[in-house]
């Protein structure tokens, strides 16, 4: 009995004269890095706020020389920015995918104004009309080219919000041009 005695109390002294966890902390710091450039600042936000907090507590933690706690925080905060890292990958995978799906959105609304610009005889539709859906058109597609640069690039979030009035602004000349082909057709009748 006195034998376990003596080794819990070394146990307890040594514990409390240990070394700060560096090497989990090393870790932790690779695993944010890591999150970081899967771009979790991003597309992970809360998830990489905790684990650079954890981190931070990790560090304070070793500086009141509380390095059970500071070891408890360094590989909470790994698998935190891990956690980070893998929602970003999704995070990212659903940016692509709804900037890919507005971009697209805009481009079919761009080939349709095209197409009916194409086919409407210039005597049915007033000038002005024609020039101010020419004008749409020639924005629009000067906006689409940029967002699919952006999309290239990387950042879908800027894509998306480039396009995102373009097919309603796209559609609404469409609409335009229809109500002023029907009302000059109607005046030639009467």
């Amino acid at each position: 009995m006195r034998r376990v005695a003596v080794l819990l109390y070394t146990l307890l002294l040594c514990a409390g004269c240990s070394a700060p966890p560096q090497k989990e902390i090393d870790r932790a710091q690779g695993a944010i890095d890591a999150a970081r450039a899967a771009g979790a600042e991003q597309y992970a936000t809360l998830e990489f706020t905790e684990a650079t907090a954890a981190l931070q507590q990790s560090h304070e933690a070793v500086d009141q020389r509380d390095y059970r706690l500071a070891l408890s925080r360094a590989l909470d905060a790994s698998q935190r920015a891990q956690d980070a890292a893998r929602q970003a990958a999704d995070g990212r995978a659903r940016a692509r995918s709804e900037a890919e799906t507005a971009v697209h959105m805009a481009a079919a609304a761009v080939q349709q104004l095209e197409t009916k610009l194409k086919a409407m005889p210039a005597s049915k539709t007033p000038d002005p009309d024609v020039k101010t859906a020419q004008d749409a058109l020639g924005r629009a597609q000067a906006t689409l080219q940029k967002a699919r640069e952006s999309v290239s690039a990387g950042r879908y979030g800027e894509a998306r919000t480039a396009v995102q009035d373009t097919a309603t602004q796209i559609t609404a000349q469409i609409s335009a041009l229809d109500d002023a082909s029907r009302g000059r057709g109607s005046k030639r009748r009467r």
